[in-house]
């Protein structure tokens, strides 16, 4: 497997039917909004759904949540002491060799080698930053959103006695009724060197992207009402790339066709992707 030698942009377009792509929890679980209106998912909460794919996929992930965890380790701590060769350095605290925990670390786990990932557990002297070669943007909407809050009630009690709640206990709901946001990221091949991202590696971060939204449903996000419309991949000829990733992005536009007013449907979109002179992009629809 060869080292990632050339840098690579890559821009998806998701589509939002009755959903909340990410909830706020800060705001009631509403979706995430900026202070204009638009629709927002973090960086953090797409490099989740990632990891989730490339866990579907089989391969090793370090950060696994709780509820789709694939081992019986109750924490991070417990899943880096478990690797014999970066256990080992982890125990030594201030004595490891911070190089060889780095090599051990990327060389285990994809989403250390593809996103970074810091070591720095109570009671450990070792602390330890990866920078890694995957870089993701949050996603905006390409409009305002509109947001639909309903009530919901409970059918049962959860506890018996005068102290437990009336079974018609009201909660509330929060959805994107529709929308079209933008994901965009970029892979650096310094430090794809640093962390050993290959290029199959990068064909894999493709296929997760691709897939996003696959084994992903929730009460929020039913099943069908999120998906990737269609994911661009940029290859350049060289390790910096011959165009700075903001013109790659922004050669991709999307803009509602004429006579529209209100869109309800990917399909009341004309979507551009404008070619760059001697970068050529691979277009894929999702799935």
């Amino acid at each position: 497997m060869s080292i990632l030698q050339n840098k690579i942009d890559f821009e998806a377009i998701i589509e939002v039917d009755t959903a909340n792509p990410n909830g706020d929890p800060l705001n009631g679980n509403m979706p995430r909004t900026t202070y204009d209106g638009y629709g927002e998912m973090s960086d953090v909460c797409i490099k989740r759904k990632i990891r989730n794919r490339l866990l579907d996929m089989g391969e090793n992930i370090f950060v696994q949540s709780d509820d789709k965890k694939v081992d019986n380790f109750k924490s991070l701590r417990e899943r880096a002491e478990a690797n014999e060769a970066f256990g080992a350095e982890l125990k030594k605290g201030k004595k490891a060799d911070k190089k060889a925990a780095t090599e051990a670390a990327c060389k285990e786990w994809l989403d250390v080698r593809t996103f970074g990932q810091v070591f720095a557990f109570k009671g450990s002297d070792l602390s330890l930053g990866i920078r890694g070669p995957v870089s993701v943007h949050p996603a905006f909407s390409v409009e305002p959103i509109d947001i639909t809050s309903t009530q919901i009630t409970k059918s049962v009690n959860s506890e018996a006695g005068k102290d437990s709640k009336a079974s018609d206990t009201m909660g509330m709901k929060h959805r994107v009724d529709f929308g079209v946001y933008i994901l965009k990221g970029s892979i650096n091949v310094q430090l794809a060197e640093l962390t050993g991202f290959t290029e199959e590696d990068a064909e894999k971060v493709k296929e997760a992207i691709r897939t996003l939204f696959v084994n992903d449903c929730s009460a929020a996000r039913p099943d069908g009402s999120m998906e990737i419309v269609k994911l661009y991949w940029w290859k350049h000829n060289c390790k910096i790339g011959q165009y700075s990733s903001k013109k790659v992005h922004d050669s991709v536009k999307i803009a509602k066709k004429e006579g529209i007013e209100t869109a309800k449907s990917i399909d009341d979109y004309n979507i551009v992707c404008t070619p760059l002179e001697n970068l050529e992009v691979e277009e894929y629809d999702g799935i």
